[in-house]
C-alpha cells in the first residue's frame, strides 16, 4: 500500500448569503480531524463560492481536458490533486444546488475513479433527496457514491440559533470517513492509470510512470521479493537490496530517477538510473517472478538506457553467480568490467554509440 497521505476535498456548496453550509463544513472538519490523523487522511475545506466558477463557459468538452480559462484550469489542479471528495449540500426543490452541477460539470477525467460522501442538511427530508438527485449525477462522472452519508435535519440540529448536532451525527460522519478511505483504496488501480506521467508499458494493461518517496512500500515487497533468489543462487545475505528499511528505499527514491511497471496497483517491475560524470548508472532492475522469460526485463533496460543521452558508458552490476542475468546482459551488448570487485558481484559496462 503507498505511503502517501490520503486528500480529500471537502466541499461546502451552497452560496447563498447566511446560508448555514459554512457552519456544517466547519463543524464536519473539526469533528474528523482526529479520525483523520488516524486514517492518515488530509482533509481540505473548501467553498464553492471562493471558485468563482461562472456558469459553465468553456469551449471544449470537460472530457477532453482542454480548459482555456485560469478559473478552470485552477479548479482541475484541485479535483486532479483529490483523492475523495465530501460534498456537504443542502437540499433546494427536491435536488442539489445548481452551483455543484454547475462544479460538477466543469470537469471530466479529474473526477473519474475516486469516492465521493455525501453530508447533507435541509428540514423533512435533511437533504437526502438532493443526495439522491446527485449520485445520477457523480456516477456519470465515473465517481463513487458511498452508501454511508450523514444526513441533518436542521430543526434537530439548531439549538439557541447555534449548529450543534448529536452524537450521532459525529459518529455517521466518521464512519464515512472511514468507508471513503477503503474505497479510496481500492479505486487505487482504476485511478493510476490517469498520472500525467504515465506511459503504456509492454504487457497488455500495463504502464510506467515515475517512482517517488511515497512508492517507498510497494519498492521494499518488490527488492526483496526479488533479491531473495539471488541471494540464493550467489550464497549470500549480504544484498543490501534485502535489509533496506522503508525510510532506506524512501531516501534513494528520492535521489535516483526511478521508472515503476505497474498493472492493476500491482508494482511489476522497476529500474532506477543515475548519471555520474560521462557514465550512466542502471540499478535494482526486478521483474517479479512470475513475469519473468516475458522479455519485461529487456524492455525495462531499454527503457533505462535511453537516459544515456550524452553518456559515454552505461554501467550496472548483478551478482557473480547470477548467469542468467549475466547472459542476458552480455546479449545486450553488456561486457564484464576487468577491475576484480572482493564482495561477490562484477561490474558490467556497455559504450554508449553515438
Amino acid at each position: 500500500m503507498t505511503t502517501k497521505s490520503l486528500r480529500v476535498l471537502v466541499l461546502t456548496c451552497s452560496t447563498r448569503p447566511g446560508a448555514l453550509g459554512p457552519a456544517v463544513g466547519g463543524w464536519l472538519t473539526d469533528t474528523l480531524a482526529p479520525v483523520a490523523k488516524e486514517l492518515d487522511v488530509d482533509l481540505v475545506p473548501l467553498a464553492v463560492g471562493d471558485l468563482d466558477l461562472p456558469f459553465l463557459d468553456e469551449e471544449e468538452h470537460p472530457a477532453t481536458g482542454v480548459h482555456r480559462h485560469e478559473h478552470t484550469r485552477r479548479w482541475s489542479r484541485i479535483v486532479a490533486e483529490a483523492d475523495g471528495f465530501v460534498f456537504v449540500t443542502p437540499e433546494y426543490n427536491y435536488g442539489m444546488p445548481a452551483t455543484l452541477k454547475n462544479a460538477l460539470d466543469y470537469l471530466g477525467p479529474e473526477w473519474a475513479w475516486k469516492p465521493a460522501g455525501f453530508v447533507s442538511y435541509g428540514h423533512t427530508s435533511a437533504g437526502t433527496r438532493a443526495v439522491q438527485h446527485a449520485k445520477q449525477v457523480v456516477t456519470t462522472l465515473r465517481l463513487v457514491p458511498l452508501g454511508s452519508t450523514v444526513a441533518i435535519r436542521i430543526t434537530d440540529a439548531m439549538r439557541d440559533d447555534r449548529f450543534t448536532p448529536d452524537a450521532r451525527h459525529a459518529e455517521a460522519a466518521e464512519g464515512l470517513l472511514a468507508e471513503l478511505v477503503r474505497v479510496a483504496h481500492a479505486l487505487t488501480p482504476m485511478r493510476e492509470p490517469r498520472h500525467a506521467d504515465a506511459m503504456p508499458g509492454p504487457l497488455p494493461g500495463s504502464y510506467v510512470r515515475p517512482l517517488g518517496p511515497d512508492d517507498a512500500a510497494e519498492v521494499t515487497v518488490l527488492q526483496r521479493c526479488c533479491w531473495l533468489e539471488e541471494a540464493l543462487v550467489n550464497d549470500t545475505l549480504g544484498i543490501p537490496a534485502l535489509h533496506e528499511t522503508l525510510e532506506d528505499v524512501r531516501a534513494w527514491l528520492a535521489e535516483w530517477d526511478v521508472t515503476g511497471l505497474w498493472r492493476d496497483g500491482r508494482l511489476l517491475g522497476m529500474v532506477r538510473t543515475r548519471r555520474d560524470g560521462d557514465d550512466l548508472h542502471v540499478g535494482r532492475l526486478a521483474v517479479v517472478p512470475d513475469l519473468r522469460g516475458l522479455g519485461v526485463g529487456r524492455w525495462l533496460l531499454a527503457l533505462a538506457e535511453s537516459a544515456a543521452e550524452g553518456c559515454r558508458r552505461v554501467l550496472l552490476t548483478t551478482g557473480a553467480a547470477s548467469h542468467r542475468n549475466l547472459a542476458v546482459y552480455q546479449r545486450q551488448g553488456y561486457a564484464v568490467l576487468p577491475d576484480p570487485r572482493d564482495d561477490g558481484a562484477v561490474d558490467l559496462g556497455k559504450v554508449v554509440t553515438p
